[in-house]
């Protein structure tokens, strides 16, 4: 085997650990905040519960695309931009159901669980960060990663805002503005699958 085979055999081992570990976190991650999340309420607990699965899925498409063909890992890219805009369609129409039927987020509820779930994603971003530079369906992970910490905190701010105020409109604008951030997050994921798509050599 060459010093590149070598290089190459190595670096697909080290994805493949990452994608292990942040797959993990996640699905636990949504256990945890889906149940919090309709226990207390919570748009924006749920909308980023779905966060967390989505990037379980992604996780896992992308672990399913290390040392493979760059064909199939911008397949795995695409569809995993084309779940997260699917998945932000799903979290606008629950917004659009609870300002409608009404809800009481639990402040306290929202702000623990969210602070669990940044220390988390933290952690994942961490872990994904030495492949940031990678091939397409690494970046997409990192782009996903990135979108879980900043709503993390956007549901740690409504927790406060809703306890504040006494109102579940910050619940429902962060829900809004985290299934923004997931569609945001989506079509640049799409972009950049079709952008590789289009520089690949063709044989």
């Amino acid at each position: 085997m060459s010093d590149c085979d070598c290089h190459i055999e190595a670096r697909n081992a080290a994805e493949r650990k990452t994608l292990r570990t942040v797959l993990l976190i996640n699905l636990v991650m949504f256990f945890v905040e889906v149940t919090t999340g309709v226990l207390a309420q919570s748009t924006a607990l749920i909308a980023d519960s779905l966060d967390m699965l989505a990037d379980a899925l992604v996780y896992g498409l992308s672990l399913s695309a290390v040392g493979r063909s760059l064909k199939q890992k911008t397949r795995a890219a695409s569809l995993s931009g084309l779940f997260q805009i699917t998945l932000a369609a799903l979290i606008l129409l629950d917004v659009l159901r609870r300002f409608v039927s009404g809800s009481a987020p639990e402040a306290d509820w929202m702000m623990a669980i969210a602070l669990l779930g940044l220390v988390a994603n933290t952690c994942c971003l961490y872990l994904i960060a030495k492949h940031r530079q990678g091939e397409v369906h690494m970046r997409a992970s990192w782009i996903f990663t990135q979108n879980d910490v900043i709503a993390n905190i956007s549901v740690i701010v409504a927790g406060g805002l809703v306890a504040l105020f006494q109102s579940p409109y910050p619940d429902l604008i962060v829900g809004f503005g985290i299934a923004s951030l997931v569609l945001w997050g989506g079509i640049r994921i799409v972009r950049d699958a079709r952008q590789a798509v289009m520089n690949t050599p063709v044989e």
